[in-house]
């Protein structure tokens, strides 16, 4: 059975796949996100957004299929899942940053951080930027199996209209704690999303993951989405 593993300890993500027909399996990374940002301006110069997501979702990704023999995959539970172990994987990592004046901004490390970034997204525009990247960590042919040993990744990007906020209303948002908890310091699926006048691209990429783009990487690999659906047709 093929089976996808979300390496994201988002909720948004997973529930996003769980209601696209997907029960992933998880495992979250310990990349350290500036050191590897650091890391890629050192070796390739300054970054467009959609690159940073990028080499970000790949780090994690990459940090995951590196422990993934030495550690346990959690499954819904959080336990140990060994019924998994015979699946054929494969392994998918995000990030998201909002882009706004050619700046790019994650999740905001302090309450005041988050009021300012609202007192200047607000009336605005923005640019969601998620990177997918996805590796097939299947068994090849040699071993009797269909996987490509393909690591490739895409970025979604999508523009996002903000709602001219008020003080108070900025104030009453942060306090809930939300915006402490995502790239850009809203969301669209939650309480942020009364503060979302539109969107222009893929709704899934503002949430955290694309279901189309998350498609034509699988496509590029040779699987459809509907194999990793909870009752997948047979093959």
């Amino acid at each position: 059975m093929t089976r996808l593993l979300l390496a994201s300890a988002s909720p948004a993500r997973r529930a996003t796949l769980v209601a696209a027909g997907i029960d992933p399996l998880v495992a979250v990374s310990t990349v350290d996100e500036e050191a590897t940002l650091a890391a890629a301006r050192e070796r390739f110069g300054a970054l467009e957004p959609a690159d940073a997501v990028l080499v970000l979702a790949q780090a994690k990704v990459e940090d995951v299929a590196r422990t993934l023999a030495a550690a346990p995959v959690a499954g819904d539970a959080g336990a140990a899942a060994e019924d998994e172990a015979d699946d054929d994987l494969l392994l998918l990592g995000c990030d998201s940053m909002l882009e706004l004046d050619g700046e790019i901004f994650g999740k905001p490390a302090s309450a005041e951080e988050a009021v300012a970034r609202w007192r200047t997204m607000r009336g605005r525009s923005g640019v969601l930027h998620t990177g997918h990247w996805l590796i097939d960590d299947r068994p090849g042919a040699a071993d009797g199996g269909r996987g490509t040993g393909g690591t490739l990744g895409a970025t979604s990007s999508t523009v996002v209209h903000f709602a001219d906020l008020t003080d108070d209303e900025i104030d009453a948002y942060v306090a809930t704690g939300e915006p402490l908890a995502v790239a850009g310091a809203f969301t669209v699926d939650g309480l942020g999303g009364a503060f979302v006048t539109g969107i222009e691209g893929d709704h899934h990429g503002v949430v955290g993951l694309s279901l189309p783009l998350l498609r034509e990487l699988l496509g590029e690999v040779g699987v459809t989405l509907p194999e990793l659906w909870r009752q997948a047709p047979a093959r």
